[in-house]
């Protein structure tokens, strides 16, 4: 029989155990290693990304581990398509600038401080790259040129949370009110249509959003008010071109009524007939 001993502990095998003895014999030195029992991690146990917090993403995506990629990715996708779109006003392209950016951003993770959200931080870069493919290719309109003069006034559109959809005319009609504010949003000058995106669409802070497009809050504030004017007045000529036809009642609605009504005539004897 023998011994090894280790602080007050004792731990004995056999030498007619063999190496199976042995190794068990090691394995449970090493877990009484100085009095203390240590906790012997799974290795088949996978991390859960989605229940990780930023930090713990960014730490998890600096040892190359996909999964830590995949669920930024899941996180900051929307809003920084929405940045992209607002600048390109091209989904594909605005796909292609979103890709450009990620892989620049992970590239150069080891760079990220925290001084700011991650989400912030890939909000700048977008905005570099998206910047950066048009410079050259679009003339950049002046501010003072897009001036609207109208009342004061704001315009608040519900583009957060969600909805049920309670019938296909519903979901149609929203559709397309959606379709016309995605374009208002588009004739946008550039300035005014981030700032947009990212106070009335995505939900930023006035400092979030200044910190994003490295501007004064002040200047988000002015240009976000521009910004609704300008909206306001493009959709009120779309609306007051299209208010007489409002409320249509056409179609399955209108053919249904008819039916309903002809068939309680019938049966009251009120008229008679295919």
């Amino acid at each position: 029989m023998k011994k090894l001993r280790q602080g007050s502990r004792i731990v004995s095998f056999s030498q007619k155990s063999g190496r199976a003895g042995t190794c068990a014999a090691l394995f449970h030195l090493i877990c009484i290693w100085e009095g203390h029992v240590v906790s012997i991690a799974r290795t088949d146990a996978l991390p859960v990304y989605t229940d990780m917090t930023e930090a713990e993403l960014v730490d998890h995506a600096r040892l190359g581990e996909r999964g830590a990629f995949g669920a930024i990715m899941q996180r900051c996708n929307q809003p920084l398509f929405r940045v992209a779109r607002a600048i390109t006003s091209d989904d594909s392209e605005a796909e292609d600038v979103v890709q450009e950016s990620y892989l620049r951003a992970f590239a150069a993770l080891a760079k990220f401080r925290g001084d700011s959200t991650l989400l912030t931080w890939l909000t700048r870069i977008t905005i570099n790259e998206a910047r950066g493919r048009l410079r050259g290719r679009k003339t950049t309109v002046a501010l003072a040129e897009v001036e609207v003069a109208q009342k004061n006034g704001s315009l608040v559109i519900p583009f957060r949370g969600e909805h049920v959809m309670e019938n296909p005319e519903a979901e149609f009609a929203r559709t397309q009110i959606r379709a016309l504010i995605e374009n208002a949003v588009d004739e946008l000058p550039e300035p005014f249509r981030l700032v947009f995106v990212l106070r009335d669409i995505q939900g930023y802070s006035v400092d979030e959003a200044a910190s994003s497009l490295g501007i004064k809050p002040e200047t988000v504030k002015t240009r976000l008010h521009r910004a609704r004017r300008q909206l306001r007045t493009q959709l009120n000529e779309v609306f007051d071109s299209t208010v007489n036809d409002a409320f249509p009642f056409l179609g399955q609605r209108c053919e249904r009524i008819n039916q309903k009504v002809l068939a309680m005539l019938s049966k009251n004897d009120i008229c008679r007939g295919i």
